[in-house]
């Protein structure tokens, strides 16, 4: 039996603009197993960001509970939630967020400086993961050096560097041409296939046709929540 990763029931989330309070979201209940693949959809103002936010640890719910990986994530204060964001979640964003000065190996190896790592074991582990997605050749590049889906790859090495419970993949294509955006997809299938938890937000069709399960969210609702039959590989 798959051992649910993410369990999260009623949660909403509020924002005082002015004096009006704004309902994102309207008590979203989510189960997510271990080794699932999951794309978040919806139009913009959907409440996908703000869901994507309270998943990633970067927000809390205004009210509900959400437990990732067995841990109580909504009672938790700031710095309990930061250690959480870097031993259990892996992000990779739109726009990549590397250091510009800093080479491709030191990037990835970033999460693993605030986990207290010493710096051979970081120095390893981070070249393994540039090995696993196809940058050995590439480790002292700055950013600067690298193609956009170069760099892509730099910022999913430096979100599986850790071992992390969850990859959560925010537009991870949104800055790159199509050819490109087909590479970094293969590459989360691979990381999927090797047993990683994926889940992408994106509002493109065909990018959430590699998911295995595509949710939909209006309004700040779960639209729909349906399995893939024929993912794209």
């Amino acid at each position: 039996m798959a051992q649910p990763i993410i369990e999260i029931k009623g949660i909403t989330r509020d924002y005082l603009v002015g004096s009006e309070i704004l309902n994102v979201l309207k008590g979203i209940d989510l189960h997510i197993d271990k080794g699932e693949y999951v794309a978040l959809m919806g139009p913009s103002g959907s409440g996908k960001s703000t869901l994507m936010n309270i998943l990633g640890c970067l927000d809390t719910p205004s009210s509900g509970s959400y437990v990732l990986n067995g841990k109580p994530v909504s009672l938790m204060g700031d710095n309990e939630l930061a250690e959480i964001r870097n031993k259990e979640i892996g992000f990779v964003f739109q726009t990549f967020n590397l250091l510009p000065r800093t080479t491709a190996l030191d990037n990835v190896a970033l999460p693993m400086v605030y986990a207290g790592f010493k710096k051979p074991e970081r120095h390893a582990r981070a070249t393994k993961v540039l090995e696993q997605v196809g940058l050995s050749d590439r480790m002292d590049h700055k950013p600067n050096q690298l193609s956009g889906g170069q760099r892509q790859r730099v910022a999913v090495a430096r979100a599986l560097v850790n071992n992390p419970s969850i990859i959560l993949a925010d537009e991870p294509t949104g800055n790159l041409d199509s050819k490109t955006s087909v590479e970094i997809m293969k590459l989360f299938g691979e990381i999927h296939t090797n047993g990683n938890t994926v889940i992408l937000v994106t509002h493109e069709e065909d990018i959430a046709a590699y998911a295995h399960r595509v949710i939909r969210l209006r309004d700040g609702v779960i639209e729909s929540d349906n399995p893939n039959p024929n993912p794209k590989k």
